[in-house]
């Protein structure tokens, strides 16, 4: 595991079309299908990093009640199934079974949408307003395994409910920190610039 953080997308970037496989249906879905109504947040997590698996029934739970606001979540696994096997399309079906997920779970196999998200570690949170423009990218809160520090879900739900009050966006955002996403050979990104 390389500890990585959030590269922090620039707010206001339009969130990147994608069309991926639902691991739990099998089917194509877009995210013009999947958007929220009131604004949309799209995680980027995986089956096996220890700092997911640390916050991933906070996150089903988050899902249940941005859902209540008409905000979806769609998560994403980009991981390359070829070195991490635990984090391919099988293996997420049965965890999104298991965890009774609130959300799609989708399987970037070629990592075009990481690509176009910046995505560099797991979990790592966009949330996107009405239009589809970042509002925030960062940290679900200041807990990560083995600190001690509760799991509120601060930074995030203080974000939403900016956005659905129609209130300004706190520019003071802090990264996200996790395992690095595992990139297929030749896949890598060169550093964020």
């Amino acid at each position: 595991m390389s500890l990585t953080e959030s590269y922090m997308l620039p707010l206001k970037t339009k969130a990147p079309e994608f069309s991926l496989s639902n691991v739990v249906s099998g089917q194509m879905e877009s995210l013009n299908q999947l958007k929220g109504k009131s604004g949309t947040l799209v995680v980027f997590i995986c089956n096996h990093c220890p700092y997911v698996i640390h916050l991933i029934d906070a996150l089903n739970e988050t899902a249940k009640e941005f859902f209540k606001k008409d905000v979806n979540t769609i998560a994403i696994s980009s991981n390359s199934r070829i070195s991490h096997p635990q984090d391919g399309p099988g293996k997420m079906k049965s965890l999104a079974i298991e965890k009774k997920f609130a959300f799609p779970y989708l399987y970037d196999e070629t990592q075009e949408v990481a690509h176009a998200f910046r995505a560099a570690c797991t979990p790592d949170f966009y949330l996107f307003d009405t239009d589809l423009s970042l509002f925030y990218r960062g940290r679900y809160d200041d807990s990560r395994p083995g600190n001690d520090n509760p799991i509120t879900g601060k930074d995030l739900y203080t974000a939403f409910h900016s956005m659905i009050k129609g209130e300004q966006v706190n520019k003071i955002q802090y990264p996200s920190m996790g395992c690095n996403i595992k990139w297929n050979q030749g896949n890598s990104p060169e550093e964020w610039s």
